[in-house]
């Protein structure tokens, strides 16, 4: 806008007209955002006029003149004109004014008022004029503004509710970064009891997050600012706050009350305190303060909280573990200590995500957003509760002593990963109490397990995977040598009667009647060059099993194409040559061979219809295809699960295709796990590096029983 334009919107905008000065002010706040714009402007005398409107104004001209002195303020112009008269002006209007474009605006200076000492770039002479200082005369005056701040969080216009929330940042940065030691615990202490953790928790799990990113972002950063700040306090006993917290403690667990000795008293001597005051919470001394150090002041809110919130269970849980033996009791207060740790590292509070959130919010996309936004780290207390009484449970049910205090916090550990971690954004708190609270033992030691492996598969994957791939491939020449070898032993399969054409379809009565005992028995074997399967038909089933000469009937394996069963697999990727039928509940399993069919008249010989079936996909063998017909060669009825899955797969992997039933893929992990650990225990202990030495057993007191046990029981 050109100097001349400008001079005509400085002098309407000291009208006597409102309209003429509606219009100015409005026209103002498209351009006031410009540098350069608003150095001529200021230098027109315009912001004498802007402050006047912005004091005196009613409507929507008040509204476009909040507007334009907030954008003014945001390029770090006029703040000479920013004094108690006007701060007292817009906290006014925050508490008392309904309208919603007036509340923008109002907000918006405010934030710019209380931001000024962190954004700034000229240093201010008058420090005390901005931040959070600058805001106590006009609040202590309009008490009821705070409240009135934090109800504008459930606001339906999102830009009102934007500004709100950047409000309430401001303000708790400037007070954490600038309020004295006693100062900044009470002024959040006082936002929490109006509600804003609910209503920004609220918010995280809603649908207006594209609007709200930043500064929802910015209070899950001052939540771990906050958290942080109070784990590094130390707990002191001289102060009397942590003094009255430990008290607190000790006396909500009903202690006993020891009698006083008159022999002391006729001494001048001190009362007598129960010797195990301290150690029959959970703590390891009757000096509790120093067992803080790791998890500091947040730390004992943690264990307070707790203790205040439930009183009775609390007091229940002591009785019960006063009749327990001393090494199998819970220690609570560790538990508790342990738990605030866990939950501290679980949400990286060392790690500021702020700067690392600008980047994420350029990915517009849902998977970033619920990645990048945790509003379970709003709900601290309760995860705190509900994972120390997860460590009770699991102390419990574990049978747990005074020496696998750290095997359960692990526990505890990977238990909170796995709920806490794996929840979704929108996933309610009462949702995870609940998870917590039932996850079985049984489920999180099989976590603990793939944990461990993956442990490994990060320091050994190179060579782990290696060794896998090496074993697998040895465990599965074994397993096929051993099913091939069924085959070489042979086997007895019930005939079962044949359907017959002329008896009609197949009715529902049909597959639901009982099946008749079997006609004729077949017994099935291969030949030691294992080229040729041998069968013969038996009326019964006799107990010495036949020989090759007493099986006239041989199929010759060359000529199979394909083996065909309702055998239930472990797996879908099966060859092509080979489909897997799902059985009705009370059909019979059965495995049908098939075959190629070689007419008398063909020239082809037995070897040249296994070189035209191993080529059938090549353009050399299409002249073979018109002497072949695919037909069942042979059909077996195992009797039971076992012997189905020996000759399925046996059948196929003599073919050289994969197994598929879940026996024989159950039996290669098993051959393949106990190679692995075989193949580990060659590996000598001084041979890993960065793992701290230990100290070799002796033989001392060993007669010559001892035994390794390598399966661990």
């Amino acid at each position: 806008m050109e100097g001349v334009e400008v001079l005509t919107l400085v002098e309407r905008l000291g009208s006597d007209e409102d309209a003429v000065r509606k219009m100015a002010v409005f026209k103002l706040q498209s351009s006031i955002g410009d540098p350069s714009f608003a150095d001529v402007f200021i230098a027109e005398g315009g912001l004498t006029k802007l402050r006047y409107l912005t004091l005196n104004a009613t409507g929507n001209t008040l509204a476009y003149s909040l507007t334009s002195f907030s954008r003014l303020l945001e390029v770090d112009k006029g703040w000479e004109f920013v004094n108690q008269e006007l701060v007292k002006r817009v906290v006014e209007l925050v508490v008392t004014h309904p309208l919603v474009n007036i509340l923008r605006g109002a907000m918006s200076i405010l934030v710019a008022v209380v931001s000024h000492p962190h954004t700034s770039t000229t240093r201010t002479t008058q420090p005390h004029a901005f931040g959070f200082r600058a805001l106590r005369p006009a609040i202590a005056e309009y008490p009821q503004f705070l409240e009135m701040l934090v109800s504008r969080l459930s606001s339906a216009d999102h830009a009102l509710c934007t500004n709100a929330l950047q409000l309430i940042n401001s303000l708790m940065r400037d007070a954490i970064t600038n309020g004295a030691d006693h100062e900044w615990p009470k002024f959040i202490k006082r936002l929490q009891d109006l509600g804003v953790i609910r209503a920004v928790y609220g918010l995280m799990q809603g649908t207006a997050l594209q609007d709200l990113a930043h500064p929802l972002l910015e209070f899950q950063a001052l939540t771990k600012v906050l958290l942080r700040k109070w784990r590094d306090v130390p707990v002191e006993l001289d102060k009397p706050e942590h003094r009255r917290a430990l008290k607190g403690i000790h006396l909500a667990s009903n202690p006993e009350k020891v009698p006083e000795q008159t022999e002391n008293e006729e001494d001048g001597g001190k009362r007598k305190h129960n010797p195990e005051k301290w150690r029959r919470l959970g703590f390891e001394s009757e000096s509790p303060a120093w067992e803080f150090e790791d998890a500091g002041f947040l730390g004992m809110m943690d264990l307070a909280d707790f203790v205040r919130k439930h009183e009775d269970s609390f007091q229940k849980l002591l009785l019960e573990q006063s009749t327990q033996p001393l090494e199998e009791r819970c220690p609570i207060a560790r538990a508790s200590l342990s738990v605030t740790s866990i939950l501290y590292e679980h949400f990286e509070i060392e790690k500021s995500d702020l700067e690392d959130s600008k980047g994420y919010l350029a990915l517009d996309s849902r998977a970033s957003i619920d990645r990048i936004f945790r509003p379970m780290i709003l709900q601290w207390s309760k995860l705190h509760t509900a994972g120390l009484q997860a460590f009770l449970r699991l102390w419990k049910s574990t049978g747990a002593e005074t020496d696998d205090f750290s095997k359960v916090a692990e526990l505890v550990r990977i238990l909170l990963e796995a709920v806490v971690g794996g929840a979704s954004r929108t996933k309610e708190i009462q949702e995870i109490e609940e998870e917590l609270a039932s996850f079985e033992y049984q489920r999180l030691r099989e976590l603990q397990m793939e944990i461990l492996e993956l442990t490994y598969e990060d320091t050994w994957g190179h060579h782990l995977r290696q060794v896998r791939d090496e074993l697998n491939h040895e465990a599965l020449q074994f397993i096929k040598e051993q099913r091939i070898r069924c085959l070489l032993q042979g086997a007895w399969f019930p005939n079962t009667a044949p359907f017959k054409p002329e008896t009609g379809p197949v009715t529902k009565g049909d597959l639901n009647r009982v099946a008749p005992p079997p006609s004729t028995y077949r017994f099935v074997r291969l030949s030691h060059n294992r080229r040729w399967l041998h069968y013969a038909d038996f009326p019964t089933k006799a107990s010495n099993e036949p020989s090759l000469e007493e099986l006239p009937e041989k199929i010759d394996l060359t000529t199979v194409s394909s083996v065909v069963s309702n055998v239930s697999a472990s797996s879908s990727s099966i060859t092509s040559s080979t489909s897997t039928l799902t059985p009705s509940p009370l059909s019979t399993t059965r495995i049908t061979i098939h075959g190629y069919f070689l007419p008398p008249s063909s020239p082809l010989s037995s070897s040249a219809a296994y070189a035209s079936h191993a080529h059938s996909h090549s353009k050399s063998s299409s002249h073979s295809h018109a002497h072949r017909k695919e037909i069942p060669l042979l059909s077996l009825n195992p009797p039971s699960h076992t012997l189905a899955s020996e000759w399925l797969d046996g059948l196929l992997m003599l073919l050289n295709q994969q197994p598929i039933t879940s026996e024989t893929n159950k039996l290669l992990k098993i051959v393949a796990g106990y190679g692995l650990k075989i193949r580990l225990l060659n590996v000598r202990f001084e041979e890993l590096g960065g793992v701290e030495e230990r100290e070799v057993p002796g033989r001392e007191g060993v007669d010559e029983e001892y035994y390794y046990d390598v399966f661990g029981g």
